[in-house]
């Protein structure tokens, strides 16, 4: 249908969507933009990993009278009850809550289990007895694991290398499961590497960007983890938006009940992006022309090549990311200059 056929039908007749890790990274650009739609969202987050300053700075961003129809639910997805009520009167479930760390899952397996497998069944179990129309949910290009073929393709991946890829390889074959058994629609988003803004900075299992770009804004040397040459597809949160927006709205029968890539379809060396973080904000602070990274060993259970073919994505479901890693690592840089300081004295 297109991403403009589908943001103009939405606008035309709203829908009422669920958001689980709403307060997260992910979760509040995805409420931002459904609220500017003005659709109808219930979001649901334990604030675990989300932050309610995301959720106040989208509350800026759309105004009062978009706000009031947000509905926030601090709740569990690993308590059933609270996945029910978020999934009441919905049309479309996007889950997004998740332990999304590989050091954090290799430090602690088992909480990373209870979050992204007992919850995940308790939100398929919750959607299906709701009667949701389509579940959509974040999947990761972990799941690709010791396969080292490139590019990426959706039906060939390899034995996972960390306890958080083994967790997201049991979502997809839950959600094949209670498509089959109980005739719902389910698409999984395999993302690869996403950034922007709103991605926390700060903590041991920060991602890559942000974390540098806090560093490199502090005069902090950063850490490269390797030879720098480790290389990976980094994704846009717009092309993410876009990603879930078609995968909820798409007509054609055959895209449901499916995988897909979601990314650039482009590799970016750490090297590489590391200099293009650095070069971006010289705009804004020239004293970090100098700053050097410094690199230490491998870590246990990092992928060493990724790249994603993304043809499935842009033949069955339109997808076409607007935003390359240069452009969107502009617009990151940009949002982190001008909000950091300010989130920085807000840490809630």
């Amino acid at each position: 249908m297109g991403i403009n056929k589908i943001k103009k039908k939405l606008s035309k007749y709203p829908k009422t969507w669920l958001i689980t890790g709403v307060a997260g990274f992910i979760g509040s650009n995805l409420l931002e933009e459904l609220l500017k739609l003005g659709q109808t969202v219930i979001g649901l987050d334990n604030l675990s990993a989300g932050y309610q300053k995301n959720l106040d700075d989208v509350q800026a961003q759309v105004g009062e009278n978009a706000w009031e129809s947000f509905t926030f639910i601090k709740g569990d997805i690993r308590n059933i009850d609270d996945c029910r009520k978020g999934c009441s009167g919905i049309d479309f479930v996007l889950h997004h809550a998740a332990l999304g760390s590989v050091p954090l899952s290799i430090k602690n397996p088992i909480t990373t289990n209870e979050s992204n497998v007992n919850g995940f069944v308790n939100m398929l179990v919750a959607a299906r007895d709701a009667g949701i129309e389509r579940f959509i949910y974040a999947g990761s290009s972990a799941i690709y694991g010791d396969n080292s073929d490139l590019p990426k393709v959706e039906d060939v991946v390899g034995k996972p290398l960390s306890p958080y890829a083994a967790t997201k390889h049991a979502n997809e074959l839950y959600a094949g499961v209670f498509a089959a058994t109980y005739d719902m629609e389910c698409i999984g988003l395999r993302y690869f590497n996403v950034f922007g803004s709103r991605q926390d900075p700060e903590g041991a299992y920060a991602a890559v960007i942000p974390r540098w770009i806090g560093e490199l804004s502090n005069c902090t040397v950063p850490t490269i983890f390797g030879d720098g040459k480790s290389s990976r597809d980094f994704c846009y949160i717009d092309n993410v938006i876009e990603a879930n927006l078609l995968a909820a709205c798409e007509e054609n029968p055959d895209s449901v009940n499916q995988v897909y890539n979601i990314a650039c379809g482009v590799s970016t060396t750490l090297n590489q992006l590391y200099e293009m973080i650095r070069n971006s904000l010289i705009r804004f602070q020239p004293g970090t022309a100098k700053i050097q990274p410094y690199y230490r060993d491998f870590r246990t259970g990092d992928v060493r090549y990724s790249e994603a073919d993304i043809s499935k994505a842009k033949k069955i479901l339109g997808y076409i990311p607007a935003y390359d890693v240069s452009k969107g690592l502009n617009e990151t840089v940009r949002w982190f200059v001008e909000n950091m300081p300010r989130r920085q004295n807000s840490k809630t």
